[in-house]
């Protein structure tokens, strides 16, 4: 899948993928955004900063520095809009320039962060069918009607 041109704001997601909130504190800490920041804490989040965590560990480094070093490697990107409230972040933010991660540790950071795409989206699967069905286009057969796998919900 192809993406355009990308520029990310608020990678750290609130702050959420900041480091600062963890399972282990959940509760404990002030969020400085409030409300926002409530509805990202969640499974999902906590699950993704204890690998960005493990990661950091291994290079001696934030777990800011590497969501943001993430967020650098990804398709189309041509810059990313921070929010650093404070000096200490900024400078945090910035050294992310300096994490280079393995595929080895991009690989669960991209399938941890691969979004759940809704209606029209879910239907990508049957264009195929819809566009060209009953022939092959460039070596890919694209049926003549399409079928629900058990379970897809087309929207």
């Amino acid at each position: 899948m192809g993406f355009g041109i990308v520029t990310p704001w608020s990678p750290l997601k609130g702050g959420a993928l900041s480091g600062k909130y963890t399972r282990a504190n959940a509760g404990e800490v002030k969020r400085d955004r409030g409300q926002l920041l409530e509805s990202f804490l969640n499974e999902k989040t906590y699950t993704l900063v204890e690998e960005l965590d493990v990661i950091a560990k291994a290079h001696d480094s934030t777990v800011a520095r590497v969501a943001l070093a993430w967020v650098r490697v990804q398709p189309g990107l041509t810059s990313t809009i921070i929010g650093a409230r404070r000096l200490a972040q900024l400078e945090d933010n910035l050294k992310s320039v300096d994490v280079n991660l393995t595929s080895e540790e991009l690989g669960p950071l991209d399938a941890r962060t691969k979004p759940t795409l809704g209606f029209p989206q879910s239907l990508q699967a049957f264009f195929p069918a819809f566009h060209s069905g009953g022939t092959t286009v460039n070596g890919v057969h694209a049926p003549s009607t399409f079928v629900l796998e058990k379970g897809h919900k087309p929207y």
